[in-house]
């Protein structure tokens, strides 16, 4: 018998279970979780089977739940709101992934989706199969040595990551659905959103279920000391509204508590370590320090970008290209000049990356209040104006006049290497995004930073810059989220999902 006339491999299945429409989103819900529970541990006993020298004849095989809606109409909804509907008649369909840890933001999405369109939302299984390495989760994997002893190769007996519906096509706009095909309800696929959840907890040593809604990303190392100090002593005295701080190794500190009551520390921080003040549904503040790089800005923004934040800003250090500013001295990004480079195949240089007032409004207010200057006073302090972001950390050292020159020609008033890489993955994944930089050094009028001048700076500037930024935070929560989410980060098709 030839190959082309092998009878098919055998594949090992839950059994099938129906489409069934809700117009509950909660109970919705509940069925996606069903399913998404059911399939997972389908594909782990599977697994556990074969490591205990059970090898199954062909391939064991789950896939991923699906939401599906089917409308004839255009959208009831409230023309003000940037979210909640497909953008015509049609089928919308999305696979799902780690329905728990998205329950708030898929309740919210199928309500709207629901009341905007007065048809119910159908919950059932798709055809994409769930990756082995994806039903392992919250710290476990599958073993390396359990692997290279298995007495037939992974993938003959379970389906392995598949690069080619990991991309980020939907929310790029490049999708070019086939004709008759559904079109995409959210804007990121199952198998993209586990990706994204398992780099997560790679890079940052802390699990996705303590990420916060509210995103602080900086550049060095003494605003996450700032931020752990802070955290233990609104922990240490139980009287604030945050409900706990983790750190990386999911070290989990109670609020009334004054040190970390689970987790493991890691034997080394991770790349780009995270920790985490909750708040009940996710309402609190995250800061990641990213390093040094728009490599690393992109890494952390296309990864974060999956648990749908309401606002991320980039709090760091920068240099400031103007001479009446002074070391200190804070700006705050209006414009962006990107010359990053990581983003250009995904989104031109030709694209504008707008302010958005909601955000610009609150760190003013909030540079404002700490500093306790305001209106033409506060301008002795603050810049509103251009970032220029660029690849090369010694630009310094190139001829002076070409960069000098495109740095005047666009009104830059300070350089750095991350902020318009994450204003760019924001407008990308339509999470607000916003920028406030301090300046740490000159190097056009002869001030470097210099190890003696930059203790004297930091020791200074440091605490302050970052209670800036979590008051600017604070303000962003008091706003209704469907506020915050901006109609200019909506182009003409968009999903239904935020």
């Amino acid at each position: 018998m030839n190959d082309r006339t092998k009878s098919p491999a055998t594949i090992s299945r839950p059994e099938p279970i129906d489409f069934q429409a809700f117009t509950d989103p909660k109970a919705a819900v509940d069925r996606l979780i069903e399913i998404y529970d059911r399939n997972t541990a389908f594909i782990r006993d599977g697994f556990d089977s074969v490591v205990h020298g059970t090898v199954p004849e062909g391939r064991i095989r789950a896939t991923y739940p699906l939401v599906r809606a089917i409308t004839d109409t255009h959208a009831l909804s409230d023309s003000r709101l940037s979210y909640g509907h497909v953008p015509g008649p049609g089928v919308y369909t999305t696979t799902i992934s780690r329905p728990r840890l998205f329950r708030d933001y898929l309740t919210e999405q199928i309500g709207l989706l629901v009341k905007n369109h007065a048809v119910p939302v159908e919950v059932g299984e798709s055809d994409v199969p769930i990756p082995l390495h994806f039903a392992f989760f919250e710290g476990a994997h599958v073993e390396g040595t359990l692997v290279e002893a298995m007495p037939r190769a992974l993938r003959d007996m379970f389906d392995v990551p598949d690069l080619a519906v990991t991309d980020d096509a939907i929310v790029n706009g490049t999708l070019e659905p086939r004709l008759g095909d559904p079109l995409p309800l959210a804007p990121f696929t199952a198998p993209r959103v586990d990706y994204s959840l398992h780099r997560l907890q790679h890079y940052t040593a802390t699990s996705p279920v303590h990420f916060q809604n509210f995103v602080l990303f900086t550049n060095y190392q003494f605003y996450v000391d700032e931020f752990a100090a802070k955290a233990r002593e609104l922990m240490a005295s139980g009287s604030s509204d945050y409900a706990s701080f983790v750190e990386p190794g999911n070290l989990v500190t109670l609020s009334g508590e004054s040190a970390p009551s689970s987790g493991e520390a890691p034997p080394r921080l991770p790349q780009m370590p995270a920790y985490h003040l909750t708040r009940p549904g996710h309402s609190g503040i995250t800061l990641v320090n990213i390093g040094v790089g728009p490599s690393n800005a992109k890494t952390i923004t296309d990864h974060v970008a999956v648990l749908r934040p309401h606002a991320w800003l980039m709090l760091g250090h920068c240099a400031g290209l103007r001479n009446s500013q002074k070391l200190g001295d804070y700006v705050l990004a209006h414009g962006y000049v990107r010359e990053d480079h990581v983003l250009d195949a995904d989104l031109p240089v030709w694209i504008p990356i707008p302010a958005l007032a909601e955000v610009q409004v609150a760190l003013e207010q909030a540079v404002a209040e700490v500093t306790g200057l305001d209106g033409w006073e506060l301008k002795r302090i603050m810049r509103t104006g251009t970032v220029a972001t660029i690849d090369n950390r010694n630009w310094e050292l190139r001829d002076h006049r070409e960069p000098v020159q495109r740095f005047s020609q666009s009104r830059a008033v300070a350089l750095d290497m991350e902020s318009a890489t994450i204003a760019a993955n924001g407008f990308r994944f339509r999470v607000p995004y916003g920028t406030l930089l301090c300046v740490s050094d000159k190097p056009l009028h002869g001030e470097l930073k210099l190890p003696g001048m930059a203790s004297a700076f930091y020791r200074r500037q440091v605490s302050q810059h970052l209670e800036i930024g979590m008051l600017a935070m604070e303000k962003l929560r008091q706003m209704a989220p469907e506020r915050l989410h901006s109609r200019k980060l909506r182009s003409f098709m968009e999903t239904a999902f935020q």
